[in-house]
């Protein structure tokens, strides 16, 4: 059975927002858009820096890097916009209790 880690409340999140955590030992961005909560690898793919740092775009589905302004699509980690070629791991994520719990990296 795939373990999940607690890593916040729901309503530490704003709505149209996201957060940093650590779950499984590494950074993720944790993205939420009403009752919908996404989690990618906080990494950029291109230069390795926090993609939390950029801009998200909750009504795109997603976060813009703060470095050369790549942008990946925090539902599927896919690259929406270069100069990143690479997508971002996604995580699984369930809401219990109002608890955000992250699980394993999908891997792709």
């Amino acid at each position: 059975m795939a373990e999940y880690q607690t890593v916040a409340k729901l309503d530490e999140i704003p709505d149209g927002g996201m957060r940093q955590f650590i779950a499984h030992g590494e950074p993720v961005g944790v993205y939420r858009v009403g009752d919908r909560v996404y989690v990618i690898s906080d990494i950029c793919t291109h230069e390795e820096t926090f993609l939390t740092e950029g801009e998200f775009e909750p009504e795109e589905l997603e976060v813009e890097c703060p470095l050369h302004g790549s942008r990946f699509n925090v539902e599927s980690g896919d690259v929406r916009i270069l100069p990143a070629i690479k997508p971002v791991a996604t995580y699984e994520v369930k809401i219990e209790d109002g608890l955000v719990l992250i699980g394993p990296r999908n891997e792709r």
